[in-house]
C-alpha cells in the first residue's frame, strides 16, 4: 500500500520502549522521509543535510510548520482517506494535513490513551468542543467521537451548547460513582464553570486549549484555577495535539505534558533553528512523531515552552509567525 510498509512494519514505532530503540526508529523514519516526502527532501537539502549526513538524531531537520499551510506534505504518490485541516480565522490560511492511513492515527490516539489512562471501556467519554464541531475537518472531533464509540457508555456523547443536559448527565454518572472523561475546549468548559457549581469526584476534565476568538486568552494557571474551582476538582488535565500531528502528549494537572514513547518534544532556538536550548531554557518547540510516518515526523511549530530533563514539557505561548526561521528556504 505505501512506500513504507516495505521497509519496516510500522508496529515498530509502537513498540518503543528504550532511548536506543527510539533513536533506530527515528533514523530510519527519517531516511524513508528524505526519500519520499519530496517537500521534506528540498528543505533537508537547502540546508545542506542529506540523507547519509544524518547519524544522529540531533542532526535531523524539523519542518516548519507553516508548510503544511502552502505544500502537500505527504510520501511519494500515496492517496489520502482523509484530510484534515486547522482552525482559521476567515481568510486566513489553514493547513492540511494529508492522511493516507487512517488505521494508524487510530492506533496512535488509541494506545496513548491507553499509555495515560488506561481502557478507554473503563469510561464514560463527554465532549464539549462547539469551536471544533462547527467546522469540518477537525483530527480532534475525530479522536473524541472515536473515543466515544469505543467507550462503548449510553451517555457516552458530545453537548454543542447544551450545557444544562451536559450538567444532568455529570450528575447521574457522579451519583454512580461512573469513571468519566470531560473532555472540551477553554472558553466552553469555563462557561460551565461559571454558570454551574460542580463537585466532580470521578470525572476527570481535560482541557485542549484556546479560546478560539470567544474570549480574552488567559494564562494556564488563572485558566485551570477558575475551572478548579467551578468543577470542584483538584487537577485539570490537558492534551496537547494539533492538525499537523498523529499523535497528542497529555498532562495530568500543572501544565506539565508527557509525550507516548512514540513521540518527543525538543526545543530551539527561535533565532537559530538549528542550536537547541538547554534544559528549562524557554525556546521554540519541535515535535518528533513517529506516528506521522508517511507525512512529516519532525516539525518545528509556532509554541514557545521548555522541556525538562524527564523529557516532561511546558507549552508557554505562541510566537508571532514572522518569528518562524526556515520558511524563507524555499519558494512555497
Amino acid at each position: 500500500m505505501h512506500y513504507y510498509d516495505k521497509m519496516i512494519n510500522t508496529s515498530s514505532i509502537f513498540s518503543i520502549q528504550t532511548p536506543t530503540a527510539f533513536k533506530n526508529v527515528c533514523l530510519e523514519v527519517f531516511k524513508y522521509q528524505y526519500e519520499h516526502t519530496i517537500v521534506y527532501q528540498r528543505f533537508c537539502n537547502l540546508l545542506g543535510v542529506s540523507k547519509k549526513s544524518v547519524k544522529e538524531l540531533s542532526q535531523i531537520p524539523y519542518l516548519p510548520i507553516e508548510f503544511f499551510k502552502k505544500q502537500k506534505v505527504l510520501v511519494g504518490n500515496a492517496e489520502a482517506q482523509l484530510v484534515f485541516s486547522s482552525s482559521g480565522t476567515t481568510g486566513q490560511q489553514t493547513s492540511k494535513h494529508y492522511v493516507p492511513d487512517i488505521k494508524l492515527y487510530q492506533e496512535s490516539y488509541l494506545k496513548g490513551f491507553y499509555f495515560f489512562y488506561n481502557n478507554i471501556e473503563d469510561y464514560c467519554v463527554l465532549a464539549l468542543l462547539p469551536a471544533y464541531l462547527e467546522r469540518k475537518g477537525s483530527s480532534l472531533v475525530y479522536m473524541v467521537n472515536d473515543l466515544i464509540q469505543k467507550s462503548k457508555h449510553p451517555q457516552s456523547g458530545f453537548y454543542l451548547n447544551d450545557l444544562k443536559a451536559l450538567v444532568n448527565t455529570l450528575k447521574v454518572l457522579e451519583s454512580k460513582k461512573q469513571k468519566t472523561l470531560l473532555i472540551g475546549v477553554s472558553f466552553a468548559l469555563l462557561d460551565l464553570a461559571e454558570q454551574f457549581s460542580l463537585k466532580l469526584k470521578y470525572t476527570t476534565v481535560m482541557e485542549t486549549g484556546g479560546m478560539k476568538g470567544r474570549r480574552k486568552e488567559m494564562i494556564r494557571q488563572e485558566l485551570h484555577q477558575q475551572l478548579q474551582n467551578g468543577l470542584g476538582v483538584n487537577e485539570i488535565h490537558s492534551e496537547y495535539g494539533m492538525t499537523e500531528l498523529l499523535s497528542q502528549a497529555y498532562s495530568m494537572g500543572n501544565g506539565v505534558f508527557t509525550c507516548p514513547p512514540w513521540m518527543r518534544i525538543t526545543t530551539r532556538n527561535t533565532e537559530n533553528p538549528l542550536e537547541p536550548v538547554p534544559f528549562g531554557k524557554t525556546g521554540g518547540i519541535n515535535v518528533i512523531d513517529l506516528a506521522n510516518v508517511h507525512s512529516c515526523s519532525f516539525i518545528a511549530t509556532q509554541d514557545l515552552g521548555k522541556i525538562f530533563e524527564n523529557q516532561s514539557f511546558e507549552i508557554l505561548g505562541r510566537f508571532d509567525h514572522s518569528d518562524i526561521r526556515g520558511c524563507n528556504l524555499m519558494v512555497f
